[in-house]
């Protein structure tokens, strides 16, 4: 026999902060937090819980009796809907205020750290169509909306291309206008969706794995150049030709169209081969006069604006001398590493992904640096002194990890090697604050400042400066 599950009614409550995972934060009549994802610190309101744990609630506010002053109206249609924006009802000037606070109390809680006077957080100018990269898909069976459903109309127009619903594997939203990538992004993906439809082109069904049209992925660079990828469930080559062949007439100024045949259970594109239909199989970025080849699987930040703004804050914190040698973990392709090169006597990069060393040490070339060296290994493993001996001893360590942080191993790594200046930049203050936590006996964190990449979003970057204890 299943437990009826217990909802809880909290009325006129006020919001009060925000909270991980773009959600706010109120306090309940028995004093436990409630977790509520739609509205913004200041609001009041009513509150229906859905979860209940240990020590909080997980709740919506269903009736509003006071909108905050912080509260704006949001730009896109499917806002609410879509999970991508979800702080597009906050004013950016407080979207910022929360990011700086977020990052100042994990670096303090979480790491119990002593922190130099904070620099403001770099805002970004752009704060809609700043994103270079977008990933949709399709679906034969479209989310319906709360107002499609009520309306009782039976729908038969079930094609989707959009975004996935939070926490929905198999469920698609149609998106007319996404606000995250500039022109002609829009254009290209509601021209596909209408060819496809109109010329009986199948859209994809996770569940019983038929269709034929899965994934479109666009990529749009700082200098206009246009990659389009599109993954197809199986290969037809009759319907594969007149869609591919109707995008290459119709937008001349796609610069790499590519495809994939994806028969495997999940979208991802890594393990893949991706098969060039017409242009390059790769487009450019540009930075100082530096170019960077992309590919359909490269990694690129994907706000190019604000990835400089970042690159030059790590770049200043370093204060790189002429005579320095410099190691760059998780370097990726290679962005970073070359970006400082012209300052340093010699750049190490270390990447665990092959193809992301092949990239860098591609553009290197292209770039005319030779005094960059690329190398594949696993992060924690490849400080050996042999290592070192080859390379040089480093005067300062750039680490840019993913989202978990450094391994252990890494930090023990760093600690043994003991440069004099350490850059983090991390896209988790979190785990940069575990991971500094770990250091601190070592070194004292000279500067901080969060980066703004993300506008709209929760997500925030920060680069610390640390510098060994005397």
């Amino acid at each position: 026999m299943s437990r009826k599950k217990k909802f809880h009614l909290f009325e006129n409550v006020e919001i009060i902060d925000t909270a991980a995972r773009g959600k706010s934060v109120a306090k309940s009549p028995d004093g436990r937090v409630v977790f509520v994802s739609n509205a913004v610190p200041g609001d009041i309101v009513d509150i229906k819980t859905g979860r209940k744990r240990k020590s909080y609630y997980e709740g919506k506010a269903i009736k509003f009796h006071h909108y905050s002053k912080k509260r704006v109206a949001p730009e896109c249609e499917h806002f609410g809907i879509c999970g991508g924006c979800k702080w597009q009802h906050m004013n950016y000037k407080d979207q910022l205020a929360y990011k700086q606070k977020e990052v100042t109390n994990n670096l303090l809680r979480i790491g119990h750290l002593e922190l130099p006077e904070i620099t403001p957080i770099a805002g970004c100018k752009e704060t809609y169509f700043y994103r270079n990269k977008m990933e949709f898909s399709f679906s034969d069976s479209r989310w319906l909306t709360e107002e499609e459903l009520k309306s009782e109309e039976e729908f038969t127009d079930k094609n989707a291309l959009g975004f996935h619903i939070p926490g929905m594997w198999d469920k698609i939203l149609d998106i007319k206008k996404c606000h995250l990538q500039e022109d002609p992004s829009n254009l290209i993906r509601n021209s596909i969706k209408e060819f496809a439809v109109k010329n009986n082109i199948d859209f994809f069904n996770p569940r019983h794995r038929t269709g034929l049209l899965r994934t479109l992925m666009i990529r749009i660079s700082s200098i206009g150049e246009i990659m389009l990828v599109i993954q197809f469930f199986k290969e037809d080559v009759e319907k594969r030709e007149l869609l591919l062949n109707y995008i290459a007439d119709n937008f001349k100024d796609i610069t790499s169209l590519q495809y994939i045949i994806n028969e495997k259970g999940n979208d991802s594109i890594y393990d893949q081969d991706i098969i060039l239909f017409k242009g390059r199989d790769h487009i450019f970025e540009e930075m100082e006069g530096l170019k960077f080849k992309i590919g359909a699987k490269s990694f690129y930040q994907t706000n190019s604006a604000q990835a400089y703004e970042l690159y030059k804050i790590a770049r200043d914190f370093a204060d790189i001398k002429n005579d320095e040698i410099i190691y760059d973990l998780y370097t990726g392709t290679g962005t970073i590493a070359q970006f400082v090169a012209s300052k340093a006597k010699k750049v190490i990069g270390v990447e665990a992904v092959p193809q992301a060393i092949e990239d860098a040490r591609e553009n290197a070339r292209m770039n005319g640096i030779d005094n960059a060296v690329f190398y594949e290994g696993d992060m924690a493993k490849v400080f050996t002194e042999d290592f070192i001996k080859q390379n040089g001893h480093p005067d300062l360590i750039i680490t840019d990890p993913p989202r978990d942080g450094m391994h252990q191993k890494v930090v023990k790594q760093i600690l043994a090697i003991m440069p004099e200046k350490v850059v983090y930049i991390s896209c988790n203050s979190a785990t940069q604050a575990r991971d500094l936590a770990l250091m601190k006996d070592h070194y004292t964190i000279k500067k901080s400042q969060a980066v703004d990449m993300f506008p709209q979003t929760h997500h925030v970057e920060n680069v610390v400066l640390l510098k060994k204890k005397k």
